[in-house]
């Protein structure tokens, strides 16, 4: 989690700080030491979510995000990402096959085939 921030924090313990609170918000503080071989695949899809965040991104582009997760992981998941929409402005685009992520999201775009079969906003 921590080697996106190598090029742009140098200080380590600054590094090791944002990749902890990370961690612990997706659920996986007591696996910070632990391999990417000794994770379940449910735990490395949480850890990439982590490393996807640690910058801070304006955009997050994610392909079924809760996919290899059980129903609490995948609630907690998609509520940090609620939370990093509301609170730090951050434009989500999630790909889903899962009705009940799907929805959670404001606004909801249905492709079919390549094309764009509808495009529905919440309240609209």
């Amino acid at each position: 989690v921590e080697l996106p921030l190598r090029p742009l924090v140098h200080r380590r313990a600054e590094r090791h700080a944002r990749a902890a609170e990370l961690l612990e918000s997706v659920g996986l503080s007591a696996r910070s030491g632990f391999y990417p071989n000794q994770l379940s695949g449910g735990e490395e899809q949480r850890v990439a979510i982590a490393r996807a965040l640690v910058n801070s991104p304006s955009l997050l582009l994610a392909d079924e995000p809760t996919g290899e997760l059980d129903s609490d992981n995948a609630g907690r998941i998609l509520d940090l990402l609620e939370t990093l929409h509301r609170e730090r402005q951050t434009t989500l685009i999630v790909v889903t096959h899962n009705p009940e992520v799907a929805q959670r999201a404001r606004r909801h775009l249905l492709l079919r085939d390549g094309r764009v079969e509808s495009d529905v906003r919440e309240g609209a």
